[in-house]
């Protein structure tokens, strides 16, 4: 570029000299008065270029960006671990696997002549849940559940619920807001086997309507049922029951509190219907009730509950009573009372019983053996009064001292002992020599593991 330039502008200069000193040789004077101009010219020249290289060396401006147009974000998909995998959306869909396998080792020991080959001690799969839950936006919510142990299907939960805030209304098989033992799953109960009033007046889910608020400190349920699911399959059953529920559980600093009662009626809309109450000696390993009134005609029922707990630290105490009085045609209708006092200590540091929503709720180790604990620990023990005697009916009397030891290596893992002393009154299997007032042993072990 520069000897082009050059070249071009002394040329230039050679075109601009008077045509004279072409034609004839010029003098000393107009030689050297040549030369200086080109000197001058050739400073010039040498200005020029360094403008241009100055001008030349500067960025060209970047062209401006392109608008990238917008694009819609696809809801996020999440998946947690909740024992298993939990996939959720950022649009509230949601979707879990759940289950539950309890394997038991237990039995019970009775004077010769009341259980004989159906005692003595034995396992079994005490309960196999398959299922999965979830939620729909728009505040539903859903469960599916199924119990498949010992080669049979029997449906637990299955319901549909509705709610965006405090209430709730649910369709579907659910409990219908029995006791505080009954409300607390069995994968969190204190012993191996519920209050002995839980199984004696037919406590068990059933197909119905119902709602629910839940507050800060205040819950309230009720709702209107048929019967279970698998009862229901028989086309003459027309049962009717009204259930309601309410539970003062307010949390005062690290103690929580819970106060709740609840009432029950039924009607079983069968002239012809009949009942039976009775309870297993706290092991579900042997078919044997050694407190049974055996069959009664029923025109229907009402119960009555009453249930308290406290959780402060480690220390948990927990007490129920429940009245269930049989009205029946022809005869004095009795009242059947059933309760249990209870104490608990965790004795693991930095451990408590869990709570929610009216119930006892899992036991989570802070200290797992998956991070070098030892998991949780847990002592609890309960006297447990069943009384099947009133108006003429004789189903025995039944009292029972457990202590009970459980150990959560991990969250979802479970190992539960138990050991009880039973005192029975006038049982409905006498002893070989004829007495009916005697006492048994009961104890168990099991193992279970959720998801």
């Amino acid at each position: 570029m520069r000897p082009i330039l050059t070249a071009a502008l002394l040329g230039t200069t050679f075109l601009a000299l008077p045509s004279a000193a072409h034609a004839q040789a010029m003098t000393a004077e107009e030689a050297a008065s040549l030369r200086a101009e080109l000197a001058a010219l050739k400073a010039q020249v040498q200005t020029l270029e360094t403008r241009l290289d100055a001008a030349t060396a500067q960025p060209m401006p970047a062209p401006a960006p392109t608008p990238t147009p917008p694009v819609t974000a696809k809801p996020a998909t999440e998946i947690a671990w909740k024992g298993a995998p939990e996939i959720k959306t950022a649009d509230g869909w949601s979707f879990k696997p759940r289950g539950r396998v309890q394997v038991d080792l237990a039995g019970v020991d009775t004077p010769a002549g009341v259980t004989d080959a159906r005692g003595g001690l034995k396992t079994e799969f005490r309960r196999v849940y398959l299922g999965v839950d979830g939620k729909i936006p728009g505040g539903i919510a859903y469960r599916v559940e199924a119990d498949i142990a010992n080669s049979s299907v029997e449906l637990t939960d299955v319901y549909l619920t509705y709610g965006t805030g405090p209430l709730s209304v649910t369709a579907g098989q659910i409990k219908p807001f029995w006791s505080l033992d009954e409300m607390t799953s069995d994968l969190f109960t204190s012993f191996m086997e519920r209050a002995a009033f839980a199984q004696a007046f037919g406590f068990e889910r059933r197909v119905g309507l119902s709602a629910q608020y839940k507050g800060e400190a205040l819950l309230l349920q009720g709702g209107v049922f048929g019967d279970n699911a698998n009862d229901l399959l028989d086309d003459s059953n027309n049962a009717l029951s009204i259930d309601g529920r309410v539970v003062w559980m307010p949390k005062l600093g690290d103690t929580r509190l819970h106060l709740g009662a609840s009432a029950h009626w039924r009607d079983p809309n069968d002239p012809a219907a009949t009942g039976r109450y009775r309870a297993r000696p706290f092991a579900h390993t042997t078919d044997v009730r050694l407190v049974d009134t055996g069959l009664l005609d029923i025109e229907g029922e009402r119960g009555l509950g009453i249930e308290g707990a406290l959780i402060a630290g480690p220390f948990h105490a927990a007490g129920e009573g429940f009245w269930q009085t049989v009205k029946r045609t022809g005869s004095a209708d009795p009242t059947f009372f059933g309760g249990y006092a209870e104490v608990g200590m965790v004795l693991t540091p930095g451990d408590r019983r869990g709570y929610k929503d009216g119930g006892f709720d899992r036991l989570k180790p802070s200290k797992p053996i998956t991070a070098g604990g030892i998991g949780a620990i847990e002592v609890n023990a309960r006297y447990d009064h069943l009384d099947l005697n009133d108006a003429g009916i004789a189903g025995g009397r039944q009292q029972t001292a457990l202590i009970g030891l459980v150990w959560a290596p991990i969250e979802y893992i479970r190992i539960t002992a138990n050991y009880g002393k039973v005192w029975i009154d006038g049982a409905r299997i006498a002893t070989a020599s004829g007495d009916r007032d005697y006492t048994a042993d009961t104890f168990g072990l099991r193992t279970q593991i959720d998801f």
